[in-house]
């Protein structure tokens, strides 16, 4: 089946942003007094709502979680959003894709504000319609209000888009939406995730992504 509207995760699956996410995690937890010197055991914010993380891993409640969201954003917006990377063959895959007659869009849990600006430094602004994120007061950052908004206020029908994500977030955000999905095994969600989640397609590497979308020609 040709999906003709494609919905990407940024963080994950068009960028590898682990530097960035990892020290902006690492200096808002030692405005805290916490102290990580392993980033790797930081990983796990890549992907989910940050302040729900902050919660989740580090049993911060509400004011501290926000606080910690703030000092975060203090590093991430002089530095932090190009600690980043593009996976190798991102830009080759979105010109094939858009050539293909896809309408591609940008579909992240980070607030618009930030994700635009790293679209645009990448120079993939030219291949999406518009780039979507949730607000800075925390709107929209389930994945499920967000593919809702994006189909709404594109005029999307469900059947016709396909969300493309690296973790379960992804995949349980656009089946709640009646929105096909796929799981992409190159970024920061396990294959057991992404798997549990019983995704419509599953692509362990760029390669196999552009493999199967570009021969689902209409």
């Amino acid at each position: 089946m040709r999906h003709k509207v494609l919905l990407f995760d940024l963080d994950g699956t068009l960028t590898d942003p682990r530097e960035g996410i990892t020290r902006c995690v690492q200096y808002a937890l030692s405005r805290q007094g916490i102290q990580v010197d392993d980033l790797s055991r930081l990983e796990r914010f890549i992907g989910p709502p940050l302040k729900q993380s902050f919660i989740d891993f580090y049993d911060f409640d509400a004011t501290q979680a926000q606080t910690a969201v703030d000092d975060y954003r203090v590093r991430f917006g002089r530095v932090g959003m190009f600690e980043n990377m593009l996976y190798d063959g991102i830009v080759e895959l979105l010109r094939a894709l858009k050539g293909s007659g896809r309408q591609l869009f940008v579909a992240t849990s980070k607030p618009w504000f930030y994700a635009r600006q790293i679209v645009q430094h990448f120079g993939l602004d030219a291949y999406f319609c518009s780039v979507y994120g949730s607000e800075l007061d925390g709107t929209r950052t389930e994945k499920h209000a967000l593919i809702a908004h994006i189909l709404r206020e594109e005029k999307i029908a469900a059947g016709d888009a396909l969300m493309i994500g690296d973790r379960c977030f992804d995949l349980m955000g656009a089946r709640h939406n009646g929105v096909a999905n796929a799981a992409v095994g190159y970024g920061y969600g396990s294959r057991a995730e992404l798997e549990a989640q019983a995704p419509d397609y599953y692509f362990p590497t760029l390669a196999d992504m552009q493999n199967t979308l570009l021969s689902c020609r209409a």
